[in-house]
């Protein structure tokens, strides 16, 4: 009977954790991967050349920035995402928030937007080097195009999401289209959309590799396709450990930030 009632508050529905809890089982499941990694490199289950130890990809990694000024491409890499993701953004949520606040915009752009979507954001790789040469502009537009359709449809869907009764209020106290646009409309659809930033966000650093790995000299994913030539294993692991923890950086600064702007929306536990 114990036993059921741990399972049960282990398993609650939709029952926030406590931090203590939460902080345990991070670090419990990352302990985990290492600790299976680790022994499978120690027993030999794995081919090392393919499957370098974790003490070997740390060591690459710190030889990486020491000796090799990995540091450079590192921010090269952190500049491409920024800048297309700003670019990406800055055309994505007005033209969302108007998508999603005005059926006669949506009617318009949603047909071109949708059918973008289902693009894959690699196949104009060609067609890139074709127009723009080998030089940032590709780069830039790849990641830009992974990222603003599905995140102008996260904005129109999260923007129709803002409940009616706060507009026609408006509307019946005389508020124009722009003051309900700006003043109501904004306002409640705003800690969503910023979800939706930091959401696409992630799929801007999963395009970054595909991005440096055509006709580029510096970056996380150039130096990747270096190792790549001389096998060297650990070397690549450390770039995509370096993504993941980059990525990892981002998320946490644009949840901060969320939290920053909006505590009242802030679950108490």
């Amino acid at each position: 009977m114990s036993t059921n009632t741990k399972q049960t508050r282990f398993l609650e529905v939709r029952t926030p954790v406590g931090k203590g809890q939460r902080m345990m089982s991070a670090i419990g499941i990352w302990a985990a991967f290492f600790g299976v990694w680790v022994f499978a490199s120690a027993m030999g289950l794995v081919n090392e050349l393919l499957v370098p130890s974790p003490q070997q990809v740390f060591a690459a990694t710190y030889n990486l920035f020491a000796e090799r000024e990995f540091a450079s491409d590192v921010l090269a890499s952190i500049t491409r995402v920024v800048l297309a993701f700003g670019m990406a953004s800055a055309v994505a949520v007005p033209l969302g928030i108007m998508m999603g606040t005005f059926p006669s915009i949506e009617a318009i752009f949603a047909p071109f937007v949708s059918a973008w979507r289902y693009l894959p954001a690699p196949s104009f790789i060609p067609i890139l080097l074709m127009w723009f040469g080998t030089g940032e502009a590709p780069k830039l537009a790849l990641l830009f195009i992974g990222v603003i359709f599905f995140l102008i449809t996260l904005v129109m869907d999260h923007t129709k999401n803002v409940r009616k009764e706060l507009i026609e209020t408006a509307l019946t106290l005389g508020a124009g289209r722009y003051v309900v646009t700006l003043k109501v409309v904004l306002p409640a659809a705003l800690p969503d959309i910023i979800t939706a930033m930091r959401q696409m966000l992630a799929m801007a650093w999963t395009y970054l590799v595909i991005a440096e790995i055509v006709a580029s000299t510096t970056g996380i994913g150039a130096m990747m396709m270096r190792a790549r030539r001389f096998l060297s294993t650990d070397e690549i692991l450390s770039g995509i450990i370096v993504i993941g923890v980059l990525g990892l950086l981002s998320d946490f600064l644009f949840a901060a930030l969320h939290r920053g702007l909006f505590p009242y929306l802030k679950e108490k536990n």
